[in-house]
């Protein structure tokens, strides 16, 4: 099959809009790119289905006619961004975007300046962790280290985890500002599987959080697993990232760190990696 289609398109006209359903007005419609919008709505479509869609799935979703689906998902095959089943009746989204992220700077820096640290922390708690930052509604995990054993609990890296219901987004919730904060609760939706949270039970759990510097409980994901997770301070006092670890406790005749020796290493890491003057420090937040 070709992939040489090519089309063009103005700020105000699409030449291939015609007899199609208009899409829902943004806030701001002063500059539309009627194109560019559809493009990013069928890769919006694909990131909510990890099966992929076959081309008539989309253009039943997006509610348009299919020729001009057809071009725009040839467009984003082209470059890569979406991917053809080798049988070739099924569109799912390509790693571009998640490698795009990652180059984004000061992601990349904060990764590439966490690992080692990281690694360092595993090496001695002889546990996993995982590092955490905020991205639209919910933590998007960035950064995964196993731990040195056999055992471990691990997050995988790229996914999104819920924001009121896990280690890393209450801490990042508890170290925010309170607009920041109010903001973040107004972007989240639920994941599937999340555990919810009624507010006020949620504010005293964060209180506690800004109160003692960092959260230690049992999750709320995993029989047997307590969560132990740190802020990493950015330079305004606020959590730029969460670093948890989702401590194992080991039964059999092989001694390892305990909880408390483990908690301490943790904080020691978050201090590492944290922009603020005069390292790691909690910060009393109003959220």
């Amino acid at each position: 099959m070709k992939q040489n289609h090519s089309f063009s398109a103005t700020a105000d006209q699409d030449p291939t809009d015609a007899g199609a359903i208009a899409p829902q007005p943004l806030a701001d419609d002063r500059y539309r790119a009627p194109a560019l919008d559809k493009g990013l709505d069928i890769l919006e479509l694909l990131a909510r289905q990890p099966q992929g869609l076959t081309r008539a799935e989309i253009v039943k979703e997006m509610d348009r006619n299919a020729s001009e689906i057809y071009r725009m998902l040839e467009r984003l095959v082209a470059r890569q961004y979406v991917m053809r089943s080798l049988s070739g009746d099924r569109y799912s989204l390509s790693l571009k975007l998640f490698t795009l992220a990652h180059m984004h700077p000061p992601l990349n820096r904060l990764v590439t300046q966490a690992i080692p640290v990281m690694e360092a922390f595993a090496h001695k708690a002889e546990q996993a962790c995982h590092m955490g930052i905020y991205d639209e509604g919910n933590v998007l995990i960035t950064a995964q280290v196993n731990g040195p054993g056999t055992w471990s609990m691990t997050v995988r890296v790229g996914v999104h985890v819920g924001l009121v219901d896990t280690a890393s987004g209450q801490v990042l919730l508890a170290f925010a500002d309170a607009s920041r904060a109010q903001q973040m609760r107004a972007q989240h939706t639920a994941l599937e599987g999340e555990v919810p949270i009624e507010s006020g039970a949620l504010a005293a759990a964060l209180s506690v959080i800004r109160k003692q510097g960092y959260f230690e409980r049992d999750s709320l994901q995993s029989f047997g697993v307590a969560d132990i997770s740190y802020p990493v301070f950015g330079p305004d006092n606020s959590a730029l990232a969460a670093l948890t670890c989702p401590y194992v406790r080991r039964i059999d005749r092989h001694v390892g760190p305990d909880q408390t020796t483990v908690r301490l290493l943790l904080q020691q890491a978050a201090q590492a990696l944290s922009l603020t003057q005069g390292g790691w420090a909690p910060v009393s937040r109003q959220a």
